[in-house]
């Protein structure tokens, strides 16, 4: 059991490397451009918060047998950083305000997480406290691909969900689901058990609209900037009524 705990934490390790490296091409296009677009930088933000918690969780202090969490968590909290910063050198002003104050208010959660988990809490009260915290913003990390398979439905056109991304939400759900139960760790099943539900939806969502054309693209502007299908709100209730945009 030890053994296969191990084997899928590791499978799991990879599969959420891939995931976290995944907008790579999107910050390639950022630099390049030297504009951010209509990318949002909000769930680059919140996937931060993620990664600190969970990895804070997976401290042997905080819980025990889940050091292989903490490295892939910190791993892509270092990833995510780098994310956020590029987007802050090349975003609007009001769009780098409104990232700024999400940053420091992620910054000020997990501190506050840190502070009572090491003062105030000890032993099982410790393990439960932060595993909550990062049950809760695990869910909300896998969540933030909602408003992309929305617009799938609406659009019939899966352009702004590749699969690759769709199957790696749905490898690195599972392998970290299979990982929790085997270490009868609620706190890692259920929300990687939530990932897998998503990821096994927008696969389906993939295969039931792949070879559909989809609603007219857009043309591209004179100012040379793209029209993405993650558009912020005011654009897209314009384009799509209502659709938005990790």
């Amino acid at each position: 059991m030890d053994v296969l705990h191990f084997i899928f934490g590791i499978f799991g390790n990879a599969t959420a490397l891939f995931l976290f490296l995944s907008p790579t091409i999107t910050f390639k296009r950022i630099i390049k451009g030297k504009s951010t677009e209509q990318f949002s930088g909000v769930p680059y933000v919140m996937t931060l918060l993620n990664c600190l918690l969970s990895a804070w969780y997976g401290l042997p202090f905080v819980s025990s047998n889940n050091i292989l969490v903490s490295t892939i968590n910190g791993t892509g909290a270092v990833i995510e950083s780098v994310y956020v910063l590029v987007f802050l050198i090349y975003a609007p002003k009001k769009e780098k305000a409104k990232v700024l104050g999400l940053l420091t208010f992620i910054i000020s959660i997990f501190a506050v997480v840190v502070f009572v988990s090491l003062f105030a809490l000890h032993g099982n009260s410790r393990k439960l406290f932060c595993g909550l915290a990062a049950t809760i913003f695990s869910i909300i990390m896998y969540a933030s691909p909602l408003s992309i398979m929305r617009l799938v439905i609406k659009t019939k056109s899966v352009e702004f969900m590749p699969f690759f991304l769709s199957l790696f939400v749905f490898l690195c759900g599972t392998s970290w689901f299979v990982y929790g139960l085997l270490g009868k760790d609620p706190f890692i099943a259920v929300p990687n058990g939530f990932g897998c539900g998503l990821g096994t939806m927008q696969l389906i969502l993939y295969f039931i609209y792949r070879n559909h054309e989809g609603a007219p693209k857009k043309t591209i502007p004179d100012d040379g900037s793209i029209e993405m299908g993650l558009e912020k709100s005011n654009q897209t209730k314009q384009s799509l009524n209502g659709t938005e945009q990790v």
